[in-house]
């Protein structure tokens, strides 16, 4: 009995040193919460350069409302329209709200995480704005190759280190997310998970695929695959559940990276388990020929939503071809005494059924891509991140099955 009082004062005590703790340091709890599901490029840069940038990669804030300038004005003019003061007045009233947009980067501050990073906290919305750095293989890189024989020292007498982006041939290139650090299981699509910067990498890697051509997302999450793929695309429609910030977060990420898009963006919600949001957007879907989606597959429930979502929108022509990247997170179970990825197990199961459905009208092909060989974003890779590519071809109607 006296045993169990004494440890009874010793965690009283503990637990009052602990509260007195963070009465004192209320800042350095809130702090704690930053630490990053994803490791990025974040902590190598102060607030300025992760916004403004520091280097030709980047744009600054007024550069990028010139840019989109310039973008309005080439894409009415590839379309041979001739804009009236109605349209002009919408397009200004965007830009503005654009230019609105960006300057919320005021928003963040730089802190010190946990684990001695820099990190950019936006207390108000309890987000962090992380920097994403990939090798884009279709722009050189025409700075001056450094001396590499010889070498040298600064004035301080320090080495004068050759960066990687200084002798590879490709260009750096810089997207600016903002994100969740950690969040409850019904908002994990507000994080940057592994299986979207894999798939980024598939649309950097095949951009033919996704060129000139009307791209879904579902399940967009912050909205950074939507963004690789408008690099190429005509047409990219972003889509997820309007659930907290997350649709208002993909239009962020877009104005914020609207220098590197090629294609027109619309953000837009697709609820897996209210087809009623498909039903409002038939018109505006009906020419989407590539849908792609990133890390989806982790509660069985979900994926029978999802897949009766890409059952119902790919029963509908075109034909189209749907990319699906996800990371196989394998558990250990008493039952099977063995370590399962279940939730992946489980999707084998439904793509199967998949197979199965509407074939008066429809003729299925699944087909798991071979691992990628080339890597453009900075991310740790890993055997487990796969990609499905599932066909849907619409038989002509007159054939009769």
């Amino acid at each position: 009995m006296w045993l169990m009082n004494f440890l009874g004062r010793i965690m009283s005590t503990v637990k009052d040193n602990l509260e007195d703790d963070e009465n004192e340091h209320p800042e350095e709890r809130k702090i704690s919460h930053t630490e990053y599901t994803v490791s990025s490029e974040v902590n190598a840069y102060t607030k300025g350069e992760v916004i403004n940038g520091s280097s030709d990669s980047l744009i600054t804030k007024q550069d990028g409302i010139t840019a989109e300038k310039q973008n309005i004005s080439k894409r009415h003019k590839a379309k041979g329209k001739t804009k009236n003061s109605c349209e002009c007045l919408t397009e200004s009233k965007r830009i503005v709200e654009e230019k609105e947009e960006m300057d919320d980067e005021e928003l963040f501050e730089c802190h010190l995480g946990a684990n001695g990073q820099v990190v950019l906290w936006s207390s108000e919305r309890e987000t962090v704005l992380s920097r994403f750095v990939f090798t884009n293989p279709f722009v050189k890189n025409n700075t001056k190759l450094p001396d590499t024989k010889n070498v040298s020292v600064d004035c301080d007498g320090d080495l004068q280190v050759v960066r990687k982006n200084q002798v590879s041939s490709r260009k750096e290139e810089v997207l600016l997310i903002e994100h969740q650090s950690a969040t409850t299981l019904d908002l994990v699509g507000e994080q940057v998970w592994g299986g979207a910067l894999y798939l980024a990498d598939f649309i950097l890697h095949k951009p033919d695929i996704f060129a000139g051509k009307h791209v879904l997302e579902l399940a967009a999450g912050v909205g950074l695959t939507a963004i690789v793929a408008a690099m190429f695309a005509k047409q990219v429609t972003v889509t997820d559940i309007d659930r907290g910030d997350i649709l208002k977060l993909i239009s962020r990420n877009l104005n914020r990276n609207a220098h590197l898009l090629s294609a027109d963006t619309e953000v837009k919600e697709i609820n897996f388990t209210n087809h009623q949001t498909i039903d409002v957007m038939e018109e505006h879907l009906k020419n989407v020929s590539v849908i792609i989606v990133a890390d989806a597959i982790y509660d069985n429930r979900l994926t029978d939503a999802f897949l009766n979502t890409v059952l119902r929108l790919m029963s509908e022509p075109p034909s189209k071809t749907l990319y699906l990247a996800l990371e196989k997170r394998y558990v250990f179970t008493l039952e099977d005494m063995d370590s399962i990825a279940p939730c992946y197990e489980y999707l084998l199961t439904r793509l199967d059924w998949l197979c199965c459905q509407n074939l008066s009208c429809v003729e299925w092909n699944i087909k798991l891509l071979d691992p990628l060989s080339e890597q453009y974003f900075t991310y740790e890779r890993n055997k487990n991140l796969i990609i499905y590519e599932i066909q849907a071809k619409i038989k002509d109607k007159h054939i009769t099955a």
